[in-house]
């Protein structure tokens, strides 16, 4: 049945951590960090560069934009057999662990056609997809694993130290290898440094594999969390507040997805960035987006989650269309800032208000099935911009066209926004996934459902976890394995919030 987003959804306890030795919990935890950081490394260094490969190799314009949407569909469309795998196999690990090692070696094909100088469009698309397909796959299995590894007292402070190495580290990937490119470029061997690039994305991923190989599976996998059938989710999508903000976030992802791709090949092709002003045009708004998420966090705190998702979704319109004012490098440093700040603003309003709207034991299935909406919106849109330029040419006006259509688009979003109810919020706090990194949209993320955590429930947990605690402990309390403390609502990535 569905909840409204101004209805109080159905509770249930999330499931606690299976009890393991000590020694075990420790590995375990450690692993989890260890793998979402090399996890990270292998997103900036690798996918986030696969249109600036299509275009170096020759593949054009229209290629290197969709090249970074079109992929996703196939991720959105395998995700579904997860369920159905994860029954036969009888282990979440062992299908997350099948669908990491096909990501990493996704990059092989690439990085030996990048060494020869061979390059086919099809190899490119082919071997994205499978990236985006066993990525997104892992994805909800992942979830429920971690789940059960974590103790449910440090969950939060967990996971937002866990963000904090996956952004480091997606940002360590991405400036190493907009710095490979650099070099690459000087020496006139550019494309074969992509094969370098492909090879660290691969050994990372490998590396990300065995740490997730290493670590427990104490819990198989169980039918606790209901699945929301295709049917059902529709239904929902034409009535009630969950509906309305389902399809509002769909549309926002069509329009922005009009332009975002094409910003690549307009910065390399049309304006003729080297590769060190392009990372610092799309690292600029990654970072401005991860330093604005604590401030942001606290905002909706005290203003709630529909006020924030206002500020994003109006900040986000003339974003796209500022590039028409001018292509000047310092100019467009300044138009990045405040396309990660909206940026920021609007994902964090929509992780607060997916979480507001959708029952604890449904949200893997319908996050999931949003997922599927979420690629469907993003082709659909990216085909739209690639259909202007093969219709109108490939020249600087043409893409002007494309960023302006994207925020007029954008503009008229807001009648959805508007359907949106209001809604009384208790704050949570949640760690995220760092898939990617878009020119002029921060960065591509995704919840970490096991991490999310009432303030509430922080509060009652910190008096079990802090250094300075009393000598005594209450009974039946156990000191974190790792000694985390719990951390403030500001200081985790980021913070969401919850219908009472």
């Amino acid at each position: 049945m569905a909840t409204a987003i101004g209805e109080p959804p159905r509770r249930t306890r999330a499931r606690p951590a299976h009890s393991l030795p000590r020694d075990r919990q420790r590995k375990d935890l450690r692993a989890i960090l260890a793998d979402g950081a090399t996890f990270s490394v292998m997103v900036g260094v690798g996918e986030t560069y696969l249109p600036a490969f299509a275009l170096a190799a020759g593949l054009g314009e229209l290629a290197a934009g969709l090249v970074a949407t079109v992929p996703l569909l196939a991720g959105g469309l395998l995700q579904l057999v997860s369920p159905l795998a994860i029954r036969r196999l009888e282990s979440h690990r062992r299908w997350v662990v099948f669908c990491t090692l096909c990501q990493a070696l996704s990059f092989l094909p690439l990085a030996v056609a990048a060494w020869l100088g061979s390059v086919s469009i099809w190899l490119v698309f082919m071997m994205a997809s499978i990236y985006w397909g066993a990525g997104f796959a892992a994805g909800p299995a992942w979830n429920t694993w971690v789940g059960s590894l974590v103790p449910e007292s440090v969950r939060a402070s967990y996971f937002a130290r866990r963000t904090r190495f996956s952004q480091a580290g997606v940002m360590l990937g991405f400036m190493g290898g907009g710095l490979a490119l650099q070099a690459g470029a000087s020496w006139g061997r550019v494309v074969a440094m992509f094969a370098g690039l492909f090879l660290v994305a691969a050994a990372c991923r490998l590396l990300s594999t065995a740490f997730l190989a290493s670590q427990s599976e104490p819990v198989p996998p169980s039918d606790e969390h209901r699945h929301v059938p295709l049917g059902e989710f529709l239904g929902r999508l034409r009535r009630g507040g969950e509906g309305s903000l389902l399809l509002y976030l769909l549309s926002v992802q069509c329009a922005a997805q009009i332009a975002g791709p094409y910003f690549t090949p307009y910065m390399l092709k049309q304006v003729h960035f080297s590769y060190a002003e392009y990372v610092i045009l799309i690292g600029v708004s990654f970072a401005a987006k991860v330093i604005a998420l604590p401030a942001l966090g606290r905002f909706a705190q005290r203003v709630g989650a529909r006020r924030l998702l206002w500020l994003g979704g109006i900040g986000i319109i003339p974003v796209s269309g500022m590039w028409l004012a001018s292509s000047a490098f310092g100019y467009l440093l300044f138009v990045q800032v405040l396309a990660g700040l909206a940026w920021a603003a609007y994902e964090l309003a929509m992780f607060l208000l997916f979480f507001e709207s959708i029952p604890e034991f449904e949200r893997t299935s319908v996050l999931t099935t949003y997922n599927l909406g979420h690629a469907l919106a993003t082709v659909v849109g990216s085909l739209i911009g690639g259909l202007m330029l093969a219709v109108m040419g490939k020249s600087p006006g043409t893409y002007l066209a494309i960023f302006c259509l994207s925020s007029v688009a954008r503009l008229a979003t807001l009648a959805l926004l508007a359907r949106v109810p209001e809604v009384d919020a208790q704050p949570v706090l949640l760690g995220r996934r760092i898939l990617g990194i878009r020119p002029a949209l921060g960065s591509l993320d995704r919840p970490i459902l096991a991490g999310a955590a009432t303030e509430t429930a922080v509060a009652e947990a910190k008096p079990t976890v802090s250094a300075s605690a009393a000598p005594e402990r209450k009974a039946g309390v156990e000191r974190p394995v790792l000694g985390l403390e719990l951390a403030a609502l500001a200081d985790c990535q980021p913070c969401a919030s919850q219908a009472n």
